[in-house]
């Protein structure tokens, strides 16, 4: 895997270096190296139902009823998840309810305590 940074316009990962460029063989981008070096990686911001930031280690309160899924049981409104773990992905927090286990759920579903 090389080091050269993703096409900004397909977001390809096969990026190769032309002299002063990057290039990209899927969809035939090129771009200055020097763009590509000034552009600041910015970091995502996980916020909660009601627009907190929330952060690794917080403890939140669910805000609805949740049914997980392959579970028989119901995850209830008011439980309080500590410790909690932000991830970049669609279920953007990883945590650990008591009586249920390891999980993930989405931001929009809890409240910062």
């Amino acid at each position: 895997m090389s080091n050269f940074p993703a096409c900004p316009k397909c977001q390809s990962e096969y990026t190769y270096e032309d002299g002063d460029n990057f290039v990209c063989p899927e969809c035939a981008h090129e771009w200055p190296k020097q763009a590509a070096e000034a552009a600041p990686e910015t970091a995502r911001v996980y916020k909660d139902a009601v627009g907190a930031i929330l952060q690794d280690g917080d403890t939140v309160t669910v805000i609805k009823d949740l049914k997980p899924k392959g579970s028989g049981g119901v995850i209830k409104q008011g439980t309080k998840v500590k410790n909690i773990r932000l991830v970049d992905s669609d279920h953007d927090i990883d945590c650990k309810i008591d009586g249920f286990g390891a999980m993930s759920l989405k931001s929009e579903f809890v409240r910062k305590v």
